[in-house]
């Protein structure tokens, strides 16, 4: 069995920020045109924020990929979002049909007033888990969540995966001495 599986997720949110920064280039190509004196100081100041925005918000999601280890679930998403989830944290994970219930928010996304962190970069192939007890996100300006509903581009393939592996773990004490499980 190998030490870690890697899964894709969707790639919709990308193309929507690819589409943000091409706009907000475009806004500021004529600016810079229509200006009779360019402020290159401030042309520069903003072109380089557009330009980190572009790196951390459209690139790095997509050089990143969902995680499965022996023991635990990593959800990456960019540079910017990672949860680690053991799976003795885990109550249930299931395919969602939140999609069918209402628009699924693009991005790490907590919506106020319910306890589920969308981590997603497509609004498809959509997994739920539950967590046993509610668990802070810093990445959601520290609310917490007891649902965690992200996608993957094989939904069944990381199921599957996840019961052969959760069902291959031996027994572990929850107060013993190295209680949690190392990789």
């Amino acid at each position: 069995m190998p030490k870690r599986l890697t899964f894709a997720y969707g790639r919709a949110q990308a193309l929507s920020r690819t589409l943000l920064v091409a706009g907000l280039t475009a806004a500021l190509a004529v600016s810079v045109a229509l200006s009779p004196v360019p402020p290159g100081l401030t042309v520069g100041l903003i072109g380089v924020v557009i330009a980190a925005y572009a790196l951390l918000f459209v690139v790095s999601p997509l050089l990143t990929e969902h995680w499965m280890t022996r023991s635990r679930i990593i959800l990456r998403q960019g540079w910017y979002f990672r949860a680690v989830i053991p799976f003795s944290d885990i109550e249930s994970i299931v395919r969602s049909e939140e999609a069918s219930r209402t628009r699924v928010p693009l991005g790490i996304h907590r919506p106020l007033g319910q306890p589920a962190l969308f981590v997603t970069g497509g609004r498809t192939n959509l997994i739920s888990v539950r967590l046993r007890r509610p668990r802070k996100f810093w990445q959601a300006f520290g609310l917490t969540a007891t649902e965690i509903i992200f996608d993957v581009n094989d939904p069944e393939g990381f199921l599957r995966a996840f019961e052969e592996r959760r069902t291959s773990l031996p027994p572990v004490k929850p107060h013993g001495a190295r209680a949690e499980l190392r990789d």
